[in-house]
């Protein structure tokens, strides 16, 4: 498990007088199985923030790379239906790792979360016919091929969007660099 992870789980229990154990079960009470229907439980009836909130969601679900068994299982999850994007997930991730050696990939349900401090990329199989890369920019303005994310809930500030393999170029390398910069 992460530093990150286990500061919140510890923070946890300070804040809330609950572990993340007793947390799961509360959760599991409710029958909830989708991560979405846990977030609206834990905002809604506990008041959470939405960290703590998917923290409790992905260890309920076992759907994090701490709560999984094997980190390339839930890559290749991601990728089922969508197997023509694991080559261009490769050389996504070849191209990250060569920027330096604090980077850590954290493969979750949908998506992988990539982190230096703190995270500044999310490598996500979105569709069959399209791959995001989210991005952490905040305060830069959308130009070229980089767009403003609205999805992911703040998790990222900026979204590309890849197609295939020809979309993978110099300036989709260049905003992960500059994100990757703005992380450390």
């Amino acid at each position: 498990m992460d530093d990150a992870a286990q500061t919140m789980i510890e923070n946890l229990q300070k804040n809330t007088g609950k572990s993340l154990e007793e947390w799961i079960e509360i959760v599991k009470k409710q029958k909830l199985e989708k991560h979405g229907e846990i977030l609206k439980f834990l905002k809604g009836e506990h008041g959470f923030t939405h960290g703590f909130a998917n923290l409790i969601a992905h260890k309920t679900l076992k759907s994090d790379s701490g709560s999984a068994d094997d980190l390339d299982t839930l890559v290749q999850e991601q990728y089922k239906g969508k197997e023509h994007f694991l080559a261009l997930y490769e050389s996504i991730k070849k191209e990250i790792e060569s920027f330096g050696n604090d980077i850590e990939f954290a493969p979750k349900k949908a998506y992988v979360s990539v982190r230096r401090k703190k995270q500044f990329a999310m490598i996500i199989p979105a569709t069959k016919s399209r791959m995001e890369i989210g991005l952490n920019l905040k305060g830069q303005e959308p130009e070229g091929i980089l767009e403003i994310d609205s999805k992911t809930n703040g998790m990222c500030s900026h979204k590309i969007n890849l197609t295939g393999p020809d979309h993978w170029n110099d300036e989709v390398k260049g905003w992960l660099l500059k994100a990757y910069e703005g992380a450390g």
